[in-house]
């Protein structure tokens, strides 16, 4: 099995590119959102950090937002928290998909978090930075203040660029993007 990690900015369109591959997708993203929905141990040690600002159970995006924003340095405390939860959860998934031929690891913070390992086809989303920023827009309950806290978390895009096998460039066209997967296919495939 090879890994297929896609790396790039917030609304680069990662995740859309991931389930173009067409093989198992680790989308750590959807892992945290089932967290905050279902892990009553995750809200609980959440809960003791933050006891004036998490509710009830279970986690509301909501309230995780205005605890970043009150303090930057409250997203190191959550993610001390929440990766290593990521990161077994993904441990199972590579299990799992031992024997598949492909994975994909859609991990926002992949590269940040050192998740990265020698055979590993790291592929670069660059897109438009207009275009990221409309299609942020277009995203419901989005915060600009809160977009700029997590990207001053992450490692700058030419390091990300710098550090992957391959770039693939989002004009946000399906049939374009459908393309350049399939000729990455081509590539890592023989």
């Amino acid at each position: 099995m090879r890994r297929i990690a896609l790396v790039g900015d917030i609304g680069s369109g990662k995740t859309f590119f991931s389930k173009l591959f067409r093989y198992p997708v680790f989308n750590a993203d959807l892992i945290v959102s089932n967290l905050y929905q279902k892990d009553k141990f995750l809200f609980r040690k959440i809960k003791k950090k933050f006891p004036d600002k998490v509710s009830n159970y279970p986690l509301k995006k909501e309230e995780l937002s205005k605890i970043i924003l009150q303090k930057q340095k409250n997203l190191n405390v959550l993610g001390k928290i929440i990766h290593p939860l990521v990161r077994k959860k993904m441990k199972n998934f590579l299990k799992s998909n031992k024997n598949k031929k492909f994975v994909v690891l859609d991990v926002p913070l992949f590269l940040e978090n050192k998740l990265n390992i020698k055979n590993d086809i790291i592929i670069f989303v660059e897109a438009n930075k207009k275009k990221i920023k409309k299609k942020l827009n277009e995203r419901k309950n989005i915060n600009p203040k809160l977009i700029n806290i997590l990207r001053k978390n992450q490692l700058p895009a030419r390091f990300k660029k710098k550090k992957s096998t391959y770039v693939i460039k989002n004009n946000f066209v399906s049939n374009t993007a459908k393309k350049n997967v399939k000729l990455i296919l081509k590539k890592i495939s023989k």
